[in-house]
């Protein structure tokens, strides 16, 4: 059987490409103009409609609401921050640091009862999250990881699992031990996305789709079909930042792959196991994850081409055959069981990756320029937190939100190239050499050992 690739994504396969809303068609103005309908500014709009209905509130979209990440991404609503605690320990201190974890994990339960409300049925299953040990250096990192996490109880639930209480759960094979923490949820991502898209446009926010902002200013928004002029623009283009004008080097765009199965059958998911519909991640340096769909697949992801030169996207999620080749071979090792079964979708999407690697939401009082972004593959949940931050930046208010150690964080940009593309081909290089030097069964002496998962850039 011939594995479909691209067509921006499984999850928009089994629910059909939405229709495109009408472009812009001139000049207009408005309160707040939103740059790109992805999950971000979608939450932005929602809680601003939410907060002060007369608002007038417009997002601009280059193609159709929730094309990038947010209709492409591995389902995870998980409540890793992005970069790890330890940056906020430093820079703002351990309060500081707690009241973003317990943001984060707020955030999970808030999407979760925002989707009830609104009727958005997203295949939402509240499972938790495993993350699991293959190999010796992995299980130390397992367990290095639970020690540091011990230090975290006022803000984190965890347990540590035995090989035989992993495979009780999803039974990977040659499992030596796990990590479970609750506060995770699996989705259907083109759901979610498709059901914001309604719900704010009950709330009376106009999106022109099919128009690309080519340019951001002070109150003013540039395609070629119009400019939208506006008190506040609000940037929300996370892996296609990167586009815009004066912005090439802000984040990099960060490639991440799928695959998914065709439905197994009982016999297979007998031996797998996963009856809680837990996502499932490891302690690999080239990470992967997975979730157990709605309709029995495995949808299944990694790093394939991490990055292409010059800050290049994807075609509507085109995926390389010899990424689908790297992920079904992990697949199989994972669960030797799905060896007979089709593969029967693959597609890519870019996440944006800011240099130091810690998402950020602000907002210029002067200039009216707002951002959120650079989630590292933690936006399911982050955008969430970031669209209820940015409408209390907006409006004005001084919130415990508006006090999170993200807010108004600033980076340095990415260096010119061919600098960053030598960079990150040689960092992911690192990562596969010394995965398959822990495979082999040497412990890795690379310098990303001590990272040990905390980027989380795999949802």
């Amino acid at each position: 059987m011939t594995t479909t690739t691209g067509r921006v994504s499984f999850w928009y396969d089994a629910t059909g490409l939405p229709a495109q809303r009408p472009p812009l068609s001139g000049d207009i103005d408005a309160d707040v103009c939103i740059v790109g309908a992805g999950y971000t500014g979608l939450w932005t709009a929602y809680y601003l409609k939410k907060a002060a209905p007369l608002l007038r509130v417009v997002i601009v979209e280059e193609r159709f609401a929730g094309y990038g990440a947010s209709g492409r991404n591995g389902g995870w609503l998980t409540n890793s921050v992005t970069g790890g605690r330890e940056q906020y320990v430093k820079s703002h201190g351990r309060a500081a640091a707690v009241a973003m974890q317990q943001a984060m994990n707020d955030t999970v339960d808030e999407v979760i009862r925002v989707a009830d409300v609104e009727g958005i049925d997203a295949d939402i299953v509240k499972g938790g999250e495993l993350t699991v040990a293959n190999n010796a250096a992995q299980l130390n990192r397992m367990q290095s990881f639970a020690a540091s996490e011990r230090s975290w109880r006022d803000a984190v639930d965890f347990e540590v699992l035995s090989a035989q209480e992993m495979a009780a759960r999803v039974n990977v094979d040659g499992a030596l031990g796990g990590v479970f923490q609750p506060q995770c949820a699996r989705i259907q991502p083109a759901k979610l996305a498709r059901g914001l898209a309604e719900a704010v446009e009950k709330l009376g926010v106009t999106i022109y789709e099919g128009t690309r902002v080519s340019e951001i200013s002070a109150q003013r928004a540039v395609t070629a079909r119009g400019t939208v002029s506006a008190r506040f623009i609000v940037r929300a283009t996370e892996g296609f930042t990167a586009g815009l004008a004066g912005l090439h080097r802000k984040w990099l765009p960060m490639n991440s792959s799928l695959i998914v199965t065709e439905p197994l059958d009982a016999a297979t998911w007998q031996s797998i196991g996963w009856e809680g519909r837990e996502t499932l991640g490891d302690f690999a340096h080239v990470y992967m994850y997975a979730q157990r769909t709605a309709d029995d697949r495995i949808a299944f992801g990694g790093r394939g081409v991490p990055y292409r030169f010059g800050s290049g996207v994807d075609a509507d999620g085109a995926t390389p055959d010899s990424t689908v080749t790297s992920l079904r071979a992990l697949l199989g090792r994972f669960f030797p069981a799905t060896a007979g079964a089709a593969i029967d979708h693959a597609w890519s999407g870019v996440l944006g990756v800011p240099r130091d690697w810690a998402a950020t939401v602000g907002l210029d009082p002067t200039s009216g320029l707002a951002w959120a972004g650079g989630y590292v593959g933690t936006g399911v949940t982050a955008t969430n937190l970031a669209g209820r931050t940015l409408a209390d930046l907006l409006l004005g208010a001084d919130t415990a939100l508006t006090r999170l150690p993200w807010v108004n964080h600033q980076v340095r940009n990415w260096e010119i190239e061919p600098l960053r593309w030598v960079a990150v081909k040689g960092l992911y290089a690192a990562y596969h050499a010394a995965d398959r030097a822990e495979d082999r069964g040497r412990t890795s002496t690379s310098p990303i050992a001590s990272m040990a998962n905390v980027v989380a850039g795999r949802h």
